[in-house]
């Protein structure tokens, strides 16, 4: 198991690399000139002097893949830049607004976990009859309703209408219940339709028959034999939902006012402030990466045979 999770963890540096470069490229060979943006934040009448001295301060007269080298090196060390717009260090400014957008995900991924599993357990058991089909109605408009919009029309309903919860802002359990439910809903409409098709899936193999055969309870042979083949896609599932529901706070964060990475992130992207982009964009896809690389081995642990076909053994 330790040789196996070495290769999986080695396996992201040069995955972190490309994506590096990528992120470095797009903003950099992008129509905007970082020195006209950079003297616009500052305030700085965009001079021909002061957008020489700007590009030399940047960097940005040096050849392409030397201003990449530099920005990586400087990278490695932790060291992203300084903002544009608030003339601060990034990362620093960037870890004060992560534990906000960190709770907002937990909760979400908690709401995604605990509605999706007993809805999809609660479709199989009821297979073409009302509870299936009110699931299935449920993961229609949970795919086909953006995240935003839910926010909006929970705003509207709960607080303007009802005035149930607070429209904006951190604080308590109160102001928690929307954003999480328009970032979490999408997910957990998918994770039911899919445990849902797991379980009906795994019901048919010949060892559960088997079982039935030998008499066992019904809800022994669906929770020792069905759920537990059943939960492999699921977990597979999962690992991308936790990178979309951190990703997807980039807009629910500024609906509801919510002081986390996706509304800083908003604010540069429209700021076009660069340090801050790159910082929040590499951020996120090494996030995403280490999500499926825990995926990786939450499935290896439920399912040895594939820890055993990547050890090479038959």
């Amino acid at each position: 198991m330790a040789g196996f999770i070495l290769r999986r963890v080695l396996l992201l540096v040069p995955m972190l690399l490309g994506a590096s470069l990528v992120i470095f490229l797009m903003l950099r060979l992008g129509p905007s000139d970082p020195a006209m943006d950079y003297l616009r934040l500052s305030k700085v009448p965009p001079t021909p002097q002061a957008l020489e001295d700007a590009r030399m301060m940047l960097g940005l007269d040096r050849p392409i893949l030397t201003q990449y080298l530099d920005w990586l090196g400087r990278a490695v060390r932790l060291d992203f830049g300084t903002s544009y717009a608030t003339q601060r260090p990034v990362l620093p400014d960037l870890l004060h607004f992560l534990p906000a957008t960190l709770q907002l995900a937990g909760v979400a991924l908690a709401l995604t976990i605990g509605l999706s599993v007993p809805l999809g357990i609660w479709a199989a058991r009821y297979r073409e009859r009302w509870p299936d089909h009110l699931v299935r109605l449920i993961a229609f408009i949970g795919v086909s309703m953006p995240n935003f919009w839910l926010g909006f029309l929970l705003v509207l309903l709960f607080s303007v209408h009802l005035g149930w919860l607070p429209a904006m802002g951190r604080g308590g359990l109160a102001h928690l219940v929307m954003p999480a439910l328009a970032i979490s809903f999408m997910s957990l409409a998918i994770n039911a339709r899919l445990l849902r098709a797991s379980m009906l899936e795994a019901a048919g193999q010949p060892h559960v028959r088997y079982a039935r055969l030998r008499g066992l309870p019904e809800r022994r042979v669906e929770r020792a034999h069905v759920l537990r083949n059943a939960w492999l896609p699921v977990i597979t599932a999962m690992g991308m939902h936790v990178g979309e529901m951190i990703g997807g706070t980039l807009i629910i964060e500024s609906i509801f006012g919510w002081p986390g990475v996706g509304r800083y992130a908003v604010s540069a992207i429209l700021n076009r402030d660069y340090p801050v982009i790159q910082c929040f964009t590499l951020a996120m896809v090494a996030i995403f990466m280490l999500c499926n690389l825990v995926v990786d081995i939450v499935y290896a642990l439920a399912d040895p045979r594939i820890r055993l076909s990547a050890e090479g053994v038959e």
